[in-house]
């Protein structure tokens, strides 16, 4: 009698899995599946099939010793200023900042100038902006809390004091949406703590410490090939000022720098 119980389950459970495998293969899901199931829904995008925008910058670096800054009067009337567009014109000049607008072709007789005062080119770098989105340029590292002086829009001699950190210049690029091939460009000198966290608390905190020198900011647009020279009206070593910390080093031989932003493509 068992035995005739066990050949009955046995003959159920090969039939349960013969009708669940059915004698039919089963077919490959994307043929189940249409375009249209795989189609966004209108009115919807997905936020990585967006298409990504990119602006390619290359900064360079060059050193020239400070009892030769005079060359870069000769420098200055080469470029041009109209493009540029100043958050204060005037403070910008009273925080001893200047800044000309080139095309390459322009450069070999800048650069000829820049080596015939002994300048010396000390880095490059290559900064990936995505559009609408920002990057800082290291310009000093702050090792100790200071103060840094700047001139107001108001016209008097400011002082921010500060922990460690950078003085970079925040760069940020936007796809100019009526025009092909062009990007409207902003600079800001900017303080921001050194360390960054992963921790989103600690990170919001960091950012309120930044101090923007909305002052000395400008903008312009810019295609590739076109560039800016940015650099100061007079040397002052005393790295207390906005200007000294972007443009001078007090080593056992002053030197100014001066910096070159070439918009080198637009994607």
């Amino acid at each position: 009698m068992t035995r005739v119980f066990q050949i009955a389950f046995f003959g159920c459970a090969m039939a349960l899995l013969t009708g669940c495998n059915g004698s039919e293969k089963d077919k490959p899901i994307w043929e189940e599946v249409k375009i249209g199931d795989l189609a966004p829904t209108a009115g919807t995008q997905r936020p990585d099939a967006q298409l990504l925008r990119t602006i390619n910058f290359n900064a360079f670096v060059f050193e020239l010793p400070a009892d030769n800054i005079g060359a870069l009067n000769s420098i200055w009337p080469i470029l041009h200023t109209k493009p540029l567009q100043f958050n204060d014109y005037d403070a910008f000049k009273d925080n001893s900042f200047l800044v000309g607008f080139g095309q390459i072709p322009m450069w070999n007789h800048i650069r000829n100038l820049l080596l015939g005062a002994g300048a010396e080119q000390m880095e490059t770098v290559s900064l990936l902006l995505t559009d609408s989105q920002y990057r800082d340029y290291l310009v000093f590292r702050l090792e100790r809390e200071q103060t840094i002086y700047y001139s107001s829009s108001s016209g008097s001699m400011e002082g921010v004091p500060v922990e460690l950190g950078k003085i970079g210049l925040r760069i940020k690029a936007e796809k100019d949406p009526t025009s092909r091939g062009v990007c409207n460009v902003s600079f800001l000198p900017v303080f921001a703590p050194l360390l960054s966290s992963p921790i989103p608390q600690l990170a919001a905190r960091a950012k309120m410490k930044e101090f923007f020198f909305e002052p000395v900011g400008f903008g312009l647009k810019m295609s590739p090939g076109e560039f800016i020279f940015l650099g100061p009206e007079k040397y002052s070593g005393h790295q207390i000022t906005l200007s000294s910390l972007f443009f001078s080093r007090p080593k056992r031989n002053p030197v100014v720098r001066v910096y070159l932003f070439v918009c080198s493509r637009i994607d």
